[in-house]
C-alpha cells in the first residue's frame, strides 16, 4: 500500500515538472528586440539576431521549459562525472522534477548561485598537466542552458577561419583549410601557442565582449558568478579571479567569444589562418614575413586581449615540421598525414590495452580496443596515408599474438589450439618448444601464419585499414 502511494506521488511530480508547469510558460510568444521572448533556443528568428538583445529578453528563455528540456537531453547524453555536491547525471532528472520550480525561479529573480568547480588534473600528451574544472550536473544544465540560446547570437558573426566547437564545424575543416593554404603557395607557418588559456582569461575583457550583444543583466550577472564560482581543490575553495575553467558547457563559447577579437584582427590585415579554439596557425610566404607578423600578433594579444603567448612552443617553421590538431603534411605533396605525435599517441593507448599483465579475457581485449579504434579512425582517417594505418594494424595484432600465447601458457595447450588452428605438425611443435620471449615470438612466421589477418577478423577485430576504407569511402 505504502509503495502504490509512493508510486503515486512520483507519478504526480513527474506530470507535474511534465506538463502543469511547462504549460504555464506555453504563451504567446512576444518580440523583443533580437527575438521571441518564450520561444525556443533554436529558432530562425533567433539564428538570424544581430542586435543586442533588451534586458529580460534573453533569461526568460533560458529558463523556459523547452529550452531545458533540450538542454537537460544535451546533459545526459554527454554523461561526465559529478561535480562538488556528489550528484550524478542519473540522479539529475528526479533532482529537475522536485527542485524545477525553484530552480527556474532563482533564474528569472537573479538568486542562482553555481557551486565550486571540482579541479581535475590530468596528463598531456605532449607532456605537462591539463587542468579541468567540473561543474556540478546542475550547473551544466544551466550551461548548456544558456549556451544554447547564445550560440544563435554570436556563432553568425564569428570568422569563417574559426572551426572549434561550433555547430557544423569540426578540427577536419580547419586542417583542410591549412593544406589549400599550403598549395596556394603559403608554405610558412607561424604556429601560436597561448599559454594556459582557459586560466588566464582576464574577466571584465570577457565580458565586456559578451555585453555587446546581450544586455539582459540577469544574464550578464550569471555569466559573471560562473566564472567567479571559485575551484575546489585538496578541500579548499579558492576565488577564481581569471580564467574559464574547462570542462563546462558554456566555457568553449565564451572562448571563442573573446577570440573572435583575434580572428577580427587576423582578417583586417589579410592574412591566411584557421583557428580552432585556442590553437591558431596563420599562413605566409616567407619566413622573414613569418617571424614579423608573429611579433606583432604576439604583441596584439598581450597588449589588448592581455594573454600570453607561450614562446616556447610558438614558432615559425614549415607546415610539415609541426603538427595542426594531431595532423601534419607531406614534403612534396602537400598531403595530410598523421603527426608522429599522434602515432605515439595511439600505439601507447593499445600497448595499454593489450598488456599481457592484464586478467581479462581476449573477447573482452578486443572489445576494448575495437571500441577505442573505432573512434580514433574516426577522426584520423582524414590522413591521406593509408600505409600507416596498415602498419598500426600489424603492429597491433603482434601485441595480440603476444596476449594469446601468454594466456595458453602451457606447452600442451600451445599444441592443441596451433592445431586446431590448421597449422603443420613441424611448425606447431617449432613454436610450442621454442624459449624466445614474448614479443620476440609474436612474430614468428608459425604464428603469424596461425594468427594472422583472418583469425583476428574471425575473432571479430575490424583491422583500421578497412576503418579507414569505409570512412573515407562514405565522405
Amino acid at each position: 500500500m505504502a509503495r502504490s502511494r509512493a508510486s503515486q506521488s512520483q507519478q504526480k511530480t513527474l506530470s507535474l515538472f511534465d506538463e502543469a508547469d511547462f504549460a504555464e510558460d506555453r504563451v504567446k510568444p512576444k518580440r523583443t528586440q533580437g527575438g521571441l521572448r518564450g520561444a525556443p533556443a533554436q529558432t530562425k528568428e533567433t539564428t538570424r539576431a544581430s542586435t543586442v538583445v533588451t534586458a529580460g529578453g534573453l533569461m526568460e528563455q533560458v529558463a523556459a521549459p523547452q529550452n531545458m528540456r533540450a538542454a537537460l537531453k544535451r546533459v545526459e547524453q554527454n554523461k561526465g562525472a559529478a561535480g562538488v555536491d556528489g550528484m550524478t547525471v542519473k540522479q539529475l532528472r528526479p533532482w529537475l522534477h522536485l527542485h524545477w520550480r525553484t530552480l527556474k525561479q532563482s533564474l528569472l529573480d537573479g538568486t542562482y548561485r553555481p557551486q565550486p568547480v571540482k579541479r581535475v588534473e590530468i596528463p598531456k600528451s605532449s607532456g605537462g598537466i591539463r587542468s579541468l574544472g567540473i561543474p556540478t550536473v546542475s550547473d551544466r544544465l544551466v550551461q548548456q542552458a544558456i549556451l544554447q540560446v547564445l550560440t544563435p547570437l554570436f556563432d553568425p558573426h564569428f570568422s569563417p577561419a574559426s572551426f572549434g566547437f561550433r555547430p557544423g564545424k569540426r578540427g577536419h575543416g580547419a586542417v583542410r583549410q591549412a593544406r589549400e593554404y599550403v598549395r596556394e603557395g603559403y608554405a610558412w607557418v607561424v604556429d601560436m601557442d597561448l599559454e594556459k588559456f582557459f586560466d588566464r582569461v582576464n574577466h571584465d575583457m570577457l565580458m565586456a565582449r559578451v555585453a555587446r550583444r546581450v544586455s539582459d543583466k540577469l544574464l550578464l550577472r550569471l555569466i559573471r558568478r560562473f566564472l567567479q564560482s571559485g575551484v575546489l581543490k585538496d578541500g579548499l575553495v579558492s576565488a577564481s579571479e581569471e580564467g574559464t575553467p574547462q570542462g563546462g558547457p558554456l566555457s568553449p563559447l565564451l572562448s571563442n567569444i573573446l577570440l573572435d577579437d583575434l580572428d577580427k584582427e587576423l582578417e583586417r590585415r589579410g592574412h591566411k589562418f584557421v583557428r580552432y579554439a585556442d590553437d591558431c596557425n596563420i599562413y605566409v610566404r616567407s619566413k622573414r614575413a613569418g617571424e614579423r607578423v608573429k611579433a606583432s600578433i604576439t604583441a596584439y594579444l598581450e597588449g589588448c586581449l592581455r594573454l600570453r603567448v607561450n614562446e616556447s612552443k610558438s614558432a615559425v617553421d614549415r607546415p610539415w615540421k609541426r603538427k595542426f590538431l594531431g595532423f601534419s603534411l607531406l614534403t612534396q605533396e602537400r598531403r595530410i598525414r598523421l603527426a608522429a605525435e599522434s602515432v605515439k599517441r595511439v600505439k601507447e593507448v593499445i600497448r595499454s590495452l593489450t598488456q599481457r599483465s592484464d586478467a581479462v579475457s581476449m573477447s573482452e581485449r578486443l572489445r576494448r580496443l575495437s571500441q577505442y579504434l573505432g573512434g580514433w579512425a574516426g577522426y584520423f582517417a582524414l590522413a591521406e596515408t593509408p600505409s600507416v594505418f596498415a602498419e598500426l594494424d600489424e603492429w597491433t595484432r603482434r601485441r595480440l599474438r603476444l596476449c594469446q600465447w601468454k594466456q595458453w601458457k602451457r606447452v600442451r595447450t600451445r599444441v592443441r589450439e596451433l592445431r586446431a588452428l590448421g597449422l603443420k605438425e613441424r611448425d606447431v611443435w617449432e613454436a610450442a618448444g621454442s624459449r624466445k620471449a614474448y614479443w620476440r615470438i609474436a612474430a614468428s612466421p608459425p604464428l603469424h601464419k596461425a594468427m594472422g589477418l583472418a583469425y583476428w577478423r574471425r575473432r571479430g577485430l575490424v583491422p583500421l585499414a578497412d576503418r579507414y576504407q569505409a570512412i573515407r569511402n562514405g565522405w
